[in-house]
């Protein structure tokens, strides 16, 4: 493992057995763990974790895509403490500078004239909120999603989320699901225009001819790390924008320079959007999201509403933005991702069960199966090589439909040297299966 100047503090709390037991007995009973023994991880700093025995664990899952900057950045940690000590939350009744700031500030980071923000406190809120206004201001109910695409947990949101793994059996009303444009499961492999035909006869065939909103994410996170097929979003949002409709970008994983190339993920596919929703890496960690959208269609929120944010958090979303620029971020996200994703593919030569590397920047998946022509989904040795990378020192996340991909989203501090870490331990982990 790299070296790295650090050394945690000593921890006296509770053991992982005695809050496993307590979680069980009074969290929800939804959650769930990696690892056959749970991991009690208590302090973090940069992109690596200390379990409560002080061992080191190279992050490579970043809370699922969402500490962006590095654990406990002092910068971030240090702006939210003095806010802290000023003020808190005095609510949006008054005047105060901070929320402001953070507004403009984001506005800056967005393209036309995407400049109004409504802050929320996570990514499901900010989708629920998008979705009510692509209704609101066009007048009409129904809603586009992508088969596979995950979008939040509440009500319009399950709607819009297209995977059996993540919803309930309540009411979920006026969400068409469009083939997913999948280039390595889909049925038509990369062509973009024969998955656009398909929202094509959704708007046809499945409503009244006028659509509210087309609502997705540029690569899926829960999915699998999955990249729409090139030139397929262009497509879409051109057929959504002729039957009325307005374009969502579902920025809550991809966006804060995570893609590298570009800060949101939609600016790798050519698109503005009308509205754009985002939350994880807009705080770090902290409970924050926000939607951003025109003046124009932000004038159906004009009625009384409580999206509208407090010093405390968006003092800490400001200063995240401020560490991307300073530590230039977004740039070693770009390069050392390509590196990483370069090692991977060349793992891929060596390791059959890998069929499939893909994402760009630190938005990456490694699909595993066990027959590379059939594409079958090798979810025991995902979870099997998971095990073998922690006991190594490597903690990564998995996901996709049926649970067989790596998801690799780590802090954008990762370095090269991690990478060739990570890559040595995940080929010593195949190799174990």
């Amino acid at each position: 493992m790299p070296t790295f100047d650090h050394v945690p503090q000593p921890y006296d709390g509770p053991t992982a057995d005695e809050i496993a037991r307590k979680r069980a007995e009074f969290l929800s009973p939804s959650l769930f763990h990696f690892y056959s023994k749970p991991l009690n991880i208590v302090e973090g700093k940069r992109q690596y974790l200390y379990d409560e025995h002080g061992r080191r664990y190279l992050d490579a899952f970043a809370g699922i895509a969402t500490v962006c900057c590095g654990h406990s950045h002092p910068d971030i940690v240090d702006a939210m403490i003095a806010q802290a000590r000023r003020l808190q939350h005095p609510t949006v009744l008054y005047l105060n500078h901070v929320i402001t700031d953070f507004a403009e500030a984001l506005a800056s980071k967005m393209p036309g004239d995407l400049n109004v923000i409504f802050f929320t406190n996570s990514g499901t809120e900010a989708n629920e909120l998008a979705i009510m206004m692509a209704r609101l201001y066009t007048g009409s109910h129904d809603i586009i999603s992508l088969r596979n695409s995950y979008h939040g947990n509440a009500a319009a949101t399950m709607g819009a989320t297209a995977q059996k793994n993540w919803k309930f059996n309540v009411i979920q009303s006026g969400v068409h699901h469009a083939v997913n444009p999948d280039p390595y499961r889909g049925v038509f492999g990369s062509d973009a225009e024969k998955y656009a035909r398909d929202v094509k006869e959704i708007i046809e065939f499945g409503t009244t001819g006028n659509v509210a909103g087309f609502i997705s994410e540029s690569i899926q996170g829960v999915g699998g790390i999955v990249e729409v097929s090139p030139g397929y979003m262009p497509l879409a949002y051109d057929l959504v924008r002729k039957a009325g409709g307005l374009c969502i970008a579902d920025e809550v994983q991809a966006g804060f320079a995570r893609v590298g190339s570009h800060f949101w993920g939609f600016e790798t596919h050519g698109v503005i959007p009308d509205i754009v929703t985002m939350a994880k890496g807009i705080g770090n960690g902290i409970p924050l999201g926000a939607v951003v959208t025109t003046p124009e269609i932000a004038q159906v929120m004009t009625r009384r509403n409580t999206f509208g944010g407090n010093p405390f958090c968006t003092d800490g979303g400001l200063a995240v933005l401020k560490v991307l620029e300073k530590e230039r971020l977004q740039e070693n996200a770009f390069v050392v991702g390509s590196y990483l994703k370069d090692s991977l593919c060349d793992l891929q030569k060596k390791h059959e069960i890998i069929g499939d590397v893909r994402g760009t920047g630190f938005m990456l998946g490694v699909e595993l199966v066990t027959d590379r022509q059939l594409k079958t989904p090798a979810k025991d040795e995902v979870c099997r090589a998971m095990e073998h990378m922690k006991d190594m020192g490597v903690l990564v996340g998995k996901g996709g439909f049926y649970g067989n991909v790596f998801r690799i989203t780590p802090p954008l501090c990762f370095t090269k040297e991690d990478s060739d870490f990570f890559v040595d331990v995940m080929d010593v982990a195949l190799s174990k299966l």
